[in-house]
């Protein structure tokens, strides 16, 4: 069916309008981060009159910067691996296995995303108290709380996304491999991990965004020792001024690791979301 001029010419507008509206904010974004503060100050302009790379600099020194990259780093890695690797196992069970309260436990796991995180944190804050105040382990303030965290609603999506993955998988893969002598632990390593590896990876990918840029657990359950990079972004604005451009240099900087990350998984993210049934 060929299209009506009309159509077609609708079509680009939209789209036009589409592209203006992501592509202006992250122009503005990377023209405020190269300006001098006292240009950000004044009257907006859209072409800078003066580019200069310092507030990619003091961005480092103006705020313990790198301490709260290295926070991130290490609590959302960890959420990520924790999250997939047990993700991964329960997956396989729902797929594979019939045992007696399985269908309930699907249930659980997706009733857990039709609530919002806010409810989840007054409970998990109560609930790291009493543990400190009963074994002595402090969760409040440390990586650890963080990373249970970041699980909670991490690791329900993956137990999800994966199993519905892996039920997609042929049996007779499977099959073949323990006749050959493989255990079902071995079958699951050997074959069913490397033909689910583009799932696997979108569903770490996930993990990793979801808690990369995670603030609303991070503001209470983080100290100055622990404050990841969301939490962080705040020093940058006082109770008397803004560095706009120290604050949107540090914001690209941010952004760095998740785009790097979309680049180098892409075609295997791609391929997981379609396969794992994401529209």
């Amino acid at each position: 069916m060929r299209e009506s001029i009309g159509f077609i010419w609708l079509r680009r507008v939209v789209l036009t309008l589409l592209a203006a509206f992501v592509v202006l904010p992250l122009y503005v974004i990377v023209s405020t981060s190269l300006k001098p503060l006292g240009d950000v100050r004044g009257l907006f302009t859209w072409v800078p009159s003066v580019l200069t790379v310092e507030p990619y600099i003091d961005i480092w020194r103006t705020v313990p910067l790198l301490q709260y990259f290295t926070n991130s780093l290490i609590v959302t890695t960890a959420s990520t691996v924790l999250s997939v690797a047990i993700a991964i196992l329960a997956a396989y069970a729902m797929a594979r296995l019939h045992f007696r309260g399985r269908r309930a436990f699907g249930l659980v796991v997706l009733s857990t995303q039709m609530f919002p995180g806010i409810l989840f944190l007054l409970p998990l804050f109560l609930i790291f108290t009493q543990v400190q105040r009963a074994v002595g382990l402090q969760l409040n303030g440390s990586f650890l709380g963080l990373i249970i965290t970041y699980m909670t609603f991490t690791l329900p999506f993956s137990i999800w996304m994966l199993s519905g993955y892996f039920q997609a998988i042929p049996h007779e893969l499977e099959e073949a491999a323990m006749i050959d002598g493989t255990g079902r632990v071995g079958a699951l390593v050997r074959v069913i991990i490397p033909v689910a590896k583009p799932g696997i990876i979108a569903v770490a990918v996930f993990c990793f965004i979801s808690a990369w840029g995670e603030v609303l657990f991070a503001s209470v359950l983080t100290n100055n020792a622990t404050r990841t990079l969301p939490i962080g972004l705040q020093a940058y604005a006082s109770s008397t001024t803004v560095l706009w451009n120290e604050l949107m240099a540090a914001s690209i900087v941010v952004s760095l690791p998740v785009l790097i990350g979309f680049a180098l998984v892409q075609r295997h993210l791609v391929t997981g979301l379609a396969a794992g049934g994401v529209k």
